[in-house]
């Protein structure tokens, strides 16, 4: 999966409100800085574990 596969797909797991503004917020951010690098952590480790708020 690509990193924009993964931020689509947990932006789509948003409760309607929150998945709005943050697909406003990541479409602003590209538009900002198009040849930025993107990443997306969902706070587990190498185990699965969870290691911090992946919010």
């Amino acid at each position: 999966m690509t990193t924009s596969q993964q931020i689509n797909s947990y932006v789509s797991t948003l409760p309607a409100p929150k998945r709005a503004e943050m697909q406003q917020l990541h479409e602003r951010i590209l538009k900002l800085l198009p040849g930025a690098r993107l990443w997306f952590h969902d706070g587990t480790n190498v185990e699965g574990k969870v290691v911090s708020n992946n919010n």
